[in-house]
């Protein structure tokens, strides 16, 4: 029998801790305050939180997804009990991956997580291929008296767990503050000039670095208006190569077989003959 939609008269934004994203919960009751505990339902379980954001009706919404519900307001005695799961999953993770190694599974543990009222077991890993982990799931089941949840995620979805310092010495900002995963493409880094050395720009995570994203949109806007490096651009009736351009600056190097010029942009950008 599928389940009844719950309507709501209202919403509060929750984090849950250690998190920077906010999610939407459903509520019929202003009782909530900002960065109280609340005891929300989630599709793993339930969870506590805290409250980001104070209730709302639910015409300030804006969006149309299903809404789960805030429960209640949570306790010291709530938090008392996250921690107390904490220690517990801590102390799992050895015979989870013990069963793992007698399985001869290639998966590799990142987290270990017990919902609230510890009814789920939720163990989060990585892994090259899918995993048939059948066996595993029969072993475990004998080990710890509640539901098993196994989820597999992306090394990108790892590092945002695991964190840790980026090259710039600070914290990986998918650990820090980003909620989502933008696109990130080589041709970010092309349209920055960076020399296209995979090992410099790729994250702990293997994948192409997100802050790539970040001046995106200035390079090429900067840009406008200027020939693409390496191609030929008339310059007072004579053709030059474009050997290099500099946005700091904001000049650009012209050369020949007779001579090189470095021009500001200025004088680039008014002359019309680019070709």
């Amino acid at each position: 029998m599928s389940e009844q939609k719950q309507e709501f008269q209202g919403f509060i934004l929750v984090k849950f801790i250690g998190l920077s994203k906010e999610y939407t919960f459903g509520s019929n009751n202003d009782i909530y305050t900002k960065d109280s505990y609340v005891v929300v339902e989630t599709a793993r379980g339930v969870e506590l939180g805290i409250v980001a954001k104070e209730y709302q009706t639910i015409d300030k919404l804006n969006h149309s997804l299903e809404l789960k519900p805030a429960l209640r307001v949570g306790t010291e005695q709530d938090y008392i009990q996250y921690k107390a799961n904490k220690v517990k999953a801590f102390d799992a993770r050895r015979p989870i991956e013990e069963a793992i190694e007698r399985e001869k599974l290639n998966m590799n543990v990142v987290d270990v997580e017990f919902t609230l009222d510890t009814h789920k077991l939720i163990i989060t890993y990585v892994s090259d291929n899918r995993v048939d982990f059948r066996g595993l799931l029969k072993e475990l089941t004998t080990i710890f008296p509640c539901r098993i949840e196994l989820k597999q995620i992306g090394q990108r979805d790892k590092a945002k767990m695991v964190g840790g310092l980026g090259v710039c010495g600070r914290t990986l900002c998918c650990h820090s503050h980003l909620k989502d995963f933008d696109v990130v493409s080589i041709n970010m880094a092309k349209n920055q000039m960076l020399s296209l050395n995979m090992n410099k720009l790729s994250g702990q995570c293997g994948k192409l670095k997100c802050c790539l994203r970040y001046e995106n949109e200035e390079y090429t806007l900067a840009k406008e208006g200027l020939p693409k490096l390496n191609s030929m651009f008339d310059y007072k009736d004579k053709k030059y190569k474009v050997k290099e351009i500099n946005l700091i600056n904001q000049q650009i190097t012209l050369s020949n077989r007779e001579e090189s010029l470095v021009l500001p942009f200025d004088e680039i950008i008014k002359d019309e003959k680019n070709v």
